[in-house]
């Protein structure tokens, strides 16, 4: 029975077929690190935005985990990062943390937010001041630059560990 010393030495007969496994591993890891870069080297404005939504979204979760949803009150299923001032349309708002927060599946996805219902809750919730800025600052003309986009990917990917 031979003792394995390092991961090749159960694939290797003897040093060439070693070598040969070594250098391919090492080519498909330079690979991959290539491609990676490539990858972020030809991302847009859009898909620094989409990627941010993602992060952002997966704070306001883990931010809100174990919370009611903001519009109906039910406390149990899978939940979404409901926003009140929809991404679309309010651009300004679309990484506020007042403006997001834990909303059922049913409420964010099947019944357009139940707007109705949120607007009370997150005035309770964040106080009447808070709402006025927030709904002003919604309907202030906002857009964002990669940079910017990056470094709200970086804070957000940091509050969420």
């Amino acid at each position: 029975m031979s003792i394995v010393y390092n991961s090749l030495q159960k694939y290797c007969v003897d040093k060439t077929e070693c070598v040969e496994v070594w250098v391919a591993t090492e080519k498909a890891k330079q690979w991959a690190k290539r491609k990676q870069k490539l990858k972020q080297e030809a991302m847009t404005l859009s898909d620094y935005l989409k990627l941010a939504q993602t992060v952002f979204n997966r704070y306001i979760r883990k931010r809100d985990e174990g919370q009611a949803c903001i519009s109906c009150g039910i406390q149990t299923g899978k939940r979404d990062a409901g926003h009140f001032f929809s991404v679309g349309n309010y651009p300004s708002v679309r990484f506020h943390e007042d403006n997001n927060h834990s909303q059922c599946v049913g409420c964010n996805q099947f019944n357009g937010g139940n707007i109705h219902e949120y607007k009370p809750r997150l005035i309770q919730k964040i106080g009447v001041e808070r709402f006025e800025r927030l709904e002003k600052l919604a309907h202030e003309t906002r857009k964002y630059s990669i940079p910017e986009v990056k470094e709200i990917i970086k804070k957000y990917k940091a509050l969420t560990k």
